[in-house]
């Protein structure tokens, strides 16, 4: 009932506000924190030991007890119950020895909550943001010391006040991803998703390396919806690589491609997981739409990679199975999957035409929501009985337990950052050295947000880097929304990167293989996606911008764009090794050469009265004498 009761206050109070902000967060964290609590055990060995039960219960109602005192001290239902007559952000700086004791209860509960769900990485990042804003007389000047502040200010601004654990980040959950995570889960009731497989599958189930290409097609798809890499490994990964695997491609090899291809599905318009809402918040101005609009271009060079990537390797093993001579996987044909076809048709179409005519996000996806309960209907296979939906509601709560304890710990880090003020010291610290170079700039925020993004979700990941160095690259001249995907995409690539690859764990255990061997594998296959971020930082002209950014008109964006699958076809031909046949060393050696030349920024001549890139000219060269000498025998 508690799962249930999450999802239908979300949707009422998203849709028609009857809480002030603070206290709806409030309510939308104790909720969160207390299923956590009740469903995610203290260690998994303790899951049915009953003194842990009992523990687990406890802490619950604490963390009731916490998030409803913040909630009934803001809120002006329960004015009989405020302190001293007055709200809680009202009394800033004069709490009481109440507030604060709740302060630091909640505190410690939120991180309990993140450990269990989500390791001990974020508890960690915590603990030390905690220790900083206590000790900063003691820190050493390389590590920004400041006056240091009270126990009672850092748990005021933390966790009492909308600066910390109820700020930006849990109001994103609360706004926009949890209403996608319903939407995902009502998609996933009707077997739409699974739709989605199937629809694959009949596009590429023939094709040299079918069943590859329906997992990069498939995860692409269900990666926009889910946003979560590892959960879009999961659900295709099932059934995907079996079908790899008995098409030619070793364990090793399917498992790495299913978790590249996963990785990449938050990348891709029209939903794009947390991040998308993140610069939503962070970015002044930016609109859904230009977010979306944005992220088109670079999302399609990625797959577009993957599937030259999965072709090429399917010849070079001779994996040319289709999907019909692969294992068996009780799948339909479209003809009888056209219910659940047309509830997915329905309500992505819904979600994108309302967003294209200017409805807020979740609003539009609300609608969405709406139009799958009706549309299904028409049909016994994909009508939502109450049954269903209350399934679908649980899930939901579920799948978004570590999103709102990864969100409330976020927003513990903001605060801090924003007490001591080091989210301004530290931009100012690096940009002296990044003026002297963007290249030497976008390397360190590269490695930044991969070290970060280990362990983390990937939205978490961006929201803190946005927050501690976004500016960086701003004032270097780079446009806005390129410095932010520049961000978001290493968060993102974190998934698959060693060793910590959770999108690399997670296919590993579906193929029963090695996990750092699969990790390594899955890094490799998604290698263009760490290029992707430098190349539209130095050509916008791949999110649709101009230098100044402004929209880029076709024309503009023409040659970029050529020059991008050029330079993507050239480095999945490395990577392998095939073009038109198996390439000897010296070729492959020439075609990595070729994908350097075109992917990385350069002068340019003049030549007819047109700018000619002149590395890009290069690099067309030096392919088509590849392609030239790479003849079929």
């Amino acid at each position: 009932m508690l799962a249930v009761g999450l999802c239908v206050f979300t949707l009422v109070q998203v849709n028609y506000p009857l809480l002030a902000p603070l206290p709806q967060l409030a309510l939308f964290a104790l909720l969160g924190l207390v299923i956590c609590f009740l469903n995610v055990p203290l260690h998994p060995s303790l899951k049915n030991h009953p003194v842990a039960k009992a523990s687990d219960v406890v802490l619950a109602l604490l963390a009731a007890a916490c998030c409803g005192w913040v909630m009934m001290q803001n809120e002006p239902y329960f004015e009989a119950f405020w302190q001293n007559g007055s709200t809680l952000g009202n009394r800033a700086g004069f709490e009481t020895p109440t507030d604060i004791l709740v302060g630091v209860i909640g505190l410690v509960l939120v991180i309990e909550a993140a450990r269990r769900s989500l390791g001990w990485a974020l508890p960690i990042l915590c603990g030390l943001f905690l220790i900083y804003a206590y000790i900063g007389p003691s820190m050493p000047d390389w590590l920004f010391p400041h006056r240091g502040y009270t126990l009672p200010r850092i748990v005021a601004q933390t966790f009492l006040q909308a600066q910390g654990t109820f700020g930006v980040a849990l109001g994103v959950m609360f706004t926009y991803v949890f209403l996608f995570v319903i939407f995902g889960a009502f998609l996933s009731a009707t077997g739409a998703t699974k739709f989605i497989i199937d629809f694959a599958q009949s596009v590429f189930g023939r094709s040299p390396g079918g069943p590859a290409k329906v997992a990069v097609l498939s995860s692409g798809l269900m990666g926009s919806l889910s946003g979560s890499a590892v959960a879009n490994t999961a659900t295709t990964g099932t059934f995907t690589i079996p079908m790899m695997r008995s098409a030619g491609f070793k364990a090793t090899t399917a498992a790495g491609i299913q978790a590249a291809a996963s990785s990449g599905g938050a990348l891709m318009p029209p939903v794009m997981g947390a991040g998308a809402y993140m610069m939503l918040e962070i970015i002044p101005g930016v609109t859904y739409l230009q977010i979306i609009r944005a992220a088109l271009i670079p999302g399609v060079l990625y797959y577009l990679s993957l599937f030259l990537i999965t072709h090429f390797q399917a010849r070079s093993v001779s994996a040319t199975a289709s999907v019909d001579d692969a294992e068996p996987t009780q799948t339909k044909s479209l003809a009888e999957l056209r219910p659940e076809g047309m509830v997915f048709v329905t309500a992505l179409g819904t979600l994108i035409t309302l967003l294209i005519v200017g409805y807020t996000p979740f609003r539009a996806v609300s609608m969405s929501l709406l139009a799958i309960v009706v549309v299904g209907a028409f049909h016994p296979r994909t009508r939502l009985e109450v049954g269903a939906i209350f399934k679908a509601f649980v899930k939901s709560a579920r799948d978004v337990i570590s999103l709102v304890a990864a969100s409330a710990s976020v927003g513990i880090i903001i605060g801090i950052v924003t007490l001591t003020g080091i989210g301004t010291r530290l931009p100012a610290t690096i940009l002296p050295l990044a003026e002297q170079s963007l290249f030497l700039a976008l390397v360190l925020i590269m490695v930044s947000s991969i070290i970060l993004g280990m362990g983390l979700p990937s939205a978490v990941c961006y929201l803190l880097l946005a927050t501690l160095i976004g500016s960086v690259l701003e004032n270097l001249g780079v446009v806005t929304l390129a410095a932010h995907f520049f961000i978001f995409y290493f968060g993102m690539m974190s998934m698959v990167t060693p060793p910590v690859a959770l999108a690399g764990y997670a296919a590993a255990s579906i193929a029963g293989t090695n996990i750092m061997q699969t990790s390594l594998a899955a890094f490799r296959f998604a290698l263009v996606g760490f290029t992707l971020p430098y190349i539209f930082v130095y050509r916008p002209e791949l999110l649709m911008l101009t230098a100044t950014g402004d929209a880029a008109s076709p024309s503009e964006m023409l040659v970029p764009v050529v020059i991008g699958v050029l330079g993507v076809l050239c480095f999945a031909s490395g990577i392998t090794g095939q073009l038109r046949t198996a390439l000897p060393a010296p070729l492959r050696i020439a075609m990595f050469g070729a994908a350097a030349l075109l992917l990385a920024p350069g002068p340019s001549v003049a030549l007819a009265g047109l700018p000619v890139p002149i590395l890009d000219a290069a690099g067309v060269v030096l392919f088509g004498v590849v392609f030239a000498l790479n003849r079929p025998r």
